[in-house]
């Protein structure tokens, strides 16, 4: 994941994350690494706050919560799992969620990314996998808008994403 951000960000792309543990922060690790530009997408200010600092040259811009919209459309695009429907999530779960929308469509929700990078479980690309976890409800974000998805867990996916960078 660090190199795909890196070979990315060297393209010039402004790259998106929410640094979760894991694939999100390998993500931001190699977007900066490589001095690329950084939209951080947040469920509460102080999320990962040790990672997520904005460097001297601007590159990093962080946005500390979801706006509104995002919680309506993160809301829509929800799936309950384990049978815990919206009303049963508490502030930060819902937070988080609305915050995928984010990442997906840029904060204003009308901003989409070319394309979603991820790792799940399973290599799914929809988000219907339950082993997808908080990465499913970007995935169906990307669905839903018709955005293509390369989910590195996938060979074909990971050997398509290597094919883009190179």
């Amino acid at each position: 994941m660090e190199h795909i951000a890196a070979r990315l960000a060297r393209l010039g792309l402004t790259l998106r994350t929410g640094m979760s543990p894991g694939a999100d922060q390998a993500f931001y690790r190699g977007a900066l690494g490589a001095g690329g530009r950084v939209e951080l997408y947040l469920p509460h200010p102080g999320f990962q706050s040790d990672a997520r600092l904005p460097d001297e040259h601007g590159r990093v811009l962080a946005s500390s919560s979801p706006t509104p919209a995002a919680f309506a459309l993160a809301e829509r695009a929800y799936t309950p799992a384990a049978g815990r429907p919206w009303s049963a999530l508490v502030g930060c779960e819902r937070a988080l969620l609305a915050r995928d929308a984010q990442q997906v469509l840029g904060e204003d929700l009308g901003s989409p990314a070319a394309f979603v990078v991820c790792w799940t479980p399973g290599g799914g690309r929809d988000g219907r996998d339950p082993r997808s976890g908080g990465t499913g409800q970007a995935l169906r974000v990307a669905s839903a808008h018709s955005l293509p998805v390369f989910n590195i867990a996938n060979p074909a996916d990971l050997e398509a994403m290597r094919r883009r960078v190179a």
